[in-house]
């Protein structure tokens, strides 16, 4: 496997590296000048001499004869570290050169990086395009008169977003703490989590302009090799030349291009990327993004939350089915009305229809025209809500869903049971934890609709039977979707729709992982009973006395 990967890197360096020297960036050179000035004059070029690109030289070496000069951009190095342990050390070291020839600039560029440099990582650059490309990644550039090669030193920083409490996923108890935009800062939260060597990360660019980094992290021995090598070979299939963000790797790489569902999982939790990476799932972690990807994943897994294993399971256990049960409100709350009403009337009991068809007495439009005016009018207010500023975003959804709904209701445009239903099912859409759920069921919502305006009962029947062939054909990098439900997998059903105590939770999804299915030890001991904890206390006060 690790052959095999080694050959799709390479094949994606060579395939990169075409594409790469036909950009302006190349600047028609391939090798570092031995002439400092020549260097410098081309790093402007190809830059187009932007304002912030900053170059500090100064001459080294007793007598001082060697030219060298310093580089960074400006808002991507962290000046301290540059201040503290490049510029300096070297400054304080102008003439502490005795052993180095002075002749010999290839000498000083070995003791400057041998003996002067204190900074992490020090790599020496003899492409032109690698040395571009280390310099736009944070780094500094130190280039040397008369040498053909530049010393790349470690001092990436500026200014990052700090570690704050997750807004997409909130929990009442549990970590309060979010993935960032800075890759490393990502990794090493799981890693303070995962404290294992098994926790490996591999790291590649995509993007032929951006050159973004991309790390795959999994638990070696536990993760599936047939679903790491898959990962891979997407990832290395990917030709585009810009990746601004995860969603940009989340639809080149996932199996459903035209379902309505979400075949990948994107969360911005690191306890949440820890406990599905134990189970035997990869994590893609993309630098400036704070949304890391987890495949495969499954139906229910959107159903799920981190708060599910930081509560007592059958609290957990009515949480989950409560947010199924949502699920289906969401998805068939206003075509069931519509169904009903336009339909099949007998099925409703005749005190209630009596009321609603009172309240529809003055409605001018279809049963079906008055939902998808109200759906569409709640879409709009939602959307408003959250482009608005966040100081007076709620206030609009709040106020506007108020006034406008009662205006309506009193102009006689919508009835109020109408407005209850709309109003019901948009409350239960949000007990879904995962947006991308909540956006497929929203979408469906209205094609059920308008089943349901078509047909009746028997439309709502047909399309939650397309729906549901169509779900059990999904695949997430070869699991099925509707995993551990079909196929049907008893032994998974511990932590599906329900979550059973901890220590029932014994093995590892079988679908996902198929080298270590077991996760703890024995079950049986849980722990002893009150009439256990009463005869050990009769016991221990026995043996007290005969003392």
């Amino acid at each position: 496997m690790n052959s095999a990967w080694n050959r799709l890197i390479k094949k994606r360096k060579k395939r990169e590296q075409s594409l790469y020297d036909e950009t302006e960036i190349n600047s028609n050179k391939q090798e570092i000048s031995k002439h400092l000035d020549e260097n410098l004059k081309n790093i402007k070029e190809a830059l187009g001499n932007s304002g912030d690109l900053a170059i500090r030289e100064f001459k080294m070496g007793k007598p001082s004869l060697h030219k060298v000069a310093l580089i960074y951009i400006n808002g991507l190095a962290d000046k301290e570290i540059i201040g503290s342990f490049i510029i300096e050390r070297l400054m304080g070291n102008v003439n502490n050169t005795e052993s180095v020839d002075p002749q010999s600039p290839s000498q000083l560029f070995t003791y400057m990086k041998e003996n002067i440099l204190t900074v992490g990582t020090v790599k020496d650059i003899t492409d032109w395009n690698k040395m571009l490309l280390s310099l736009l990644s944070g780094q500094t550039i130190l280039l040397i008169d008369g040498w053909n090669q530049a010393i790349s030193c470690s001092a990436e920083g500026g200014d990052l977003r700090a570690i704050t409490e997750p807004t997409t996923e909130p929990a009442v108890r549990g970590p309060k703490e979010s993935f960032v935009e800075s890759l490393i800062t990502n990794t090493a939260m799981v890693r303070r989590r995962i404290k294992s060597p098994n926790l490996w990360v591999e790291t590649m660019k995509i993007g032929n302009f951006t050159q973004t980094d991309v790390a795959i992290m999994y638990v070696n021995g536990i993760v599936n090799d047939k679903l790491l090598t898959e990962v891979k070979e997407r990832l290395s299939k990917i030709e585009v030349d810009e990746v601004t963000g995860s969603n940009t790797i989340e639809e080149w790489i996932n199996d459903g291009t035209w379902t309505p569902w979400p075949t990948i999982l994107a969360t911005e939790r690191p306890d949440v990327v820890a406990g599905n990476l134990m189970e035997g799932r990869v994590a893609i972690f993309v630098d400036g993004t704070p949304f890391p990807l987890l495949l495969p994943a499954t139906w229910s897994q959107f159903f799920q939350t981190a708060e599910d294993y930081y509560m007592r399971w059958n609290i957990a256990s009515f949480l989950r089915l409560l947010r199924v049960v949502t699920f289906l409100i969401t998805l068939l709350g206003p075509s069931l009305f519509i169904a009903f009403i336009s339909f099949h009337q007998e099925l409703i009991p005749t005190p209630l229809l009596i009321s609603l068809t009172a309240q529809r007495q003055a409605i001018p439009f279809p049963v079906f025209i008055e939902a998808l005016l109200m759906e569409f009018t709640f879409e709009v207010l939602r959307e408003a809500g959250v482009r608005m500023p966040r100081t007076v975003g709620q206030a609009v959804s709040i106020v506007g869903a108020l006034v406008l709904g009662e205006a309506a209701v009193l102009a006689g445009i919508v009835s109020s049971s109408m407005v209850i239903v709309v109003a019901g099912t948009a409350i239960a859409s949000f007990t879904i934890p995962h947006a991308s759920m909540m956006d497929a069921v929203r979408l469906l919502r209205f094609l059920m609709m308008v089943l349901a305006a078509s047909f009746g009962l028997y439309g709502v029947g047909l399309g939650v039977i397309v729906l549901v062939a169509h779900t059990c054909s999904v695949r997430s990098f070869g699991i099925p979707y509707l995993a551990p439900i079909a196929p049907l997998i008893f032994a998974d059903w511990k932590d599906t729709l329900i979550r059973m105590p901890k220590p029932f939770l014994s093995t590892r999804p079988r679908l996902i992982n198929q080298t270590k299915i077991k996760r703890t030890g024995n079950t049986e001991n849980l722990g002893p009973s009150p009439r256990e904890n009463q005869i050990k206390d009769n016991e221990s006060k026995r043996d007290s006395n005969d003392t």
